[in-house]
């Protein structure tokens, strides 16, 4: 294969698109290569560059599928669970803290409060 053809930022003919673009409306690649870049210059780095595919041979977006769907969800609600508590926090838990904000903070929580942030009343 020889060497791509390189545009300047904005300057891409019509026929070219990137994943984001393709995505945007409703395509996606299907295993082509990439056609062509962009190149955008910056001063004291080097230029960012996106790849470009061409639209004509671009496929349609699969279709969710009720097992993509539940694998989809499966994969959310363990970025919500807390390793350390094994509760649902409510929120995706971030990568930095590794736990739930409870169990990563666990002097900041409030006198009373649950593992899930809610206060107690005692009686």
């Amino acid at each position: 294969m020889g060497a791509l053809p390189v545009y300047r930022w904005r300057l891409a003919p019509d026929g070219y698109a990137t994943r984001r673009q393709l995505r945007a409306r409703g395509l996606r690649p299907g295993g082509q290569d990439v056609a062509a870049t962009v190149e955008r210059p910056r001063r004291r780095r080097g230029p960012l560059v996106a790849y470009l595919y061409r639209v004509d041979r671009a496929k349609p977006v699969r279709p969710m599928t009720p097992a993509r769907w539940a694998a989809l969800a499966k994969a959310n609600a363990a970025r919500r669970t807390c390793p350390a508590c094994r509760r649902d926090a409510g929120y995706v838990i971030p990568p930095s803290l590794g736990t739930c904000t409870n169990c990563a903070f666990p002097d900041n929580r409030p006198e009373g409060a649950s593992w899930n942030g809610s206060l107690h009343t005692a009686r």
